[in-house]
């Protein structure tokens, strides 16, 4: 099954829309058995408390103290950071910079309220960190997300977090390309979705970066342009934004762009 969406994700739109009804009642169909006990496995991972939940992990956990905020970061590194920074526009100062980090490692090891997953519309398994969570998740992500239906791009949709050290699981679907307009709302509407489930820590990886398509440093600013407006406009909907990256070259173009988005001084 998994090879056939595989497939049917590299054609045009046209055809995913004729395909994706049929794949998705049988998928549906497949897991009624486990559908009408999904709840209460749900609620009975929602009511672990974290010490709880860690006995059942099998890898080491990553606490949000652990993770440097960007003031830290920056503190602690300018004088390494050889970047040439012009932050004369910056609007971001210290209260948003203290709600902002980066970090290289593997997102379902977060101890975070919300992992934020870069998933497909029909919100069923595929590669890359959608794969990644879903197998760290448990098959009670995959049943969720099959009662949810479509996520068109650029919306977000919110299941439970099961196995995960994260509370809960938010989908959003990013752009094929580089439609800027289209990954700002799947920043924004991850954001919303959190301060409306009261959500405090809230991790993000590079989405659509991946086999979507788009330009990681192009990614990436809007990705920051997007979180540090939204804090600005709202410094209390969140405690901590972590983006959550995989590859060094992620790491060296959030290291560079950072600077230029706050006045640090």
């Amino acid at each position: 099954m998994q090879r056939i969406f595989a497939y049917v994700r590299s054609l045009n739109s046209t055809l995913i829309q004729s395909f994706v009804p049929y794949f998705t009642t049988r998928t549906m169909t497949s897991n009624n058995d486990t559908k009408s006990s999904f709840g209460d496995t749900k609620q009975k991972y929602m009511n672990m408390s974290l010490e709880e939940k860690k006995k059942i992990f099998k890898s080491t956990t990553n606490s949000v103290n652990q993770i440097p905020t960007w003031a830290e970061y920056w503190s602690k590194n300018k004088s390494f950071i050889s970047v040439k920074v012009s932050n004369q526009n910056a609007k971001a100062g210290m209260e948003v910079a203290k709600k902002i980090s980066f970090w290289m490692g593997d997102i379902t090891t977060l101890e975070v309220d919300a992992v934020v997953n870069a998933a497909n519309s029909v919100l069923i398994p595929g590669g890359g960190v959608d794969g990644a969570i879903h197998k760290a998740a448990g098959p009670y992500l995959k049943v969720e997300c099959a009662t949810l239906g479509r996520c068109p791009a650029g919306e977000a949709r919110i299941t439970g977090g099961y196995m995960l050290p994260a509370k809960y699981v938010i989908h959003t679907v990013g752009p094929i390309g580089k439609i800027p307009e289209v990954l700002e709302q799947c920043y924004k509407n991850c954001l919303d979705l959190a301060k409306a489930y009261g959500l405090r820590t809230i991790a993000f990886p590079c989405i659509s970066t991946g086999v979507y398509g788009y330009p990681q440093e192009a990614a990436a600013q809007v990705a920051l342009s997007t979180v540090t407006n939204y804090l600005i406009n709202d410094i209390d909907s969140v405690d901590r934004v972590i983006f959550c990256l995989f590859l060094n070259s992620d790491k060296e173009i959030y290291e560079k762009l950072l600077p230029s988005y706050f006045d640090l001084n």
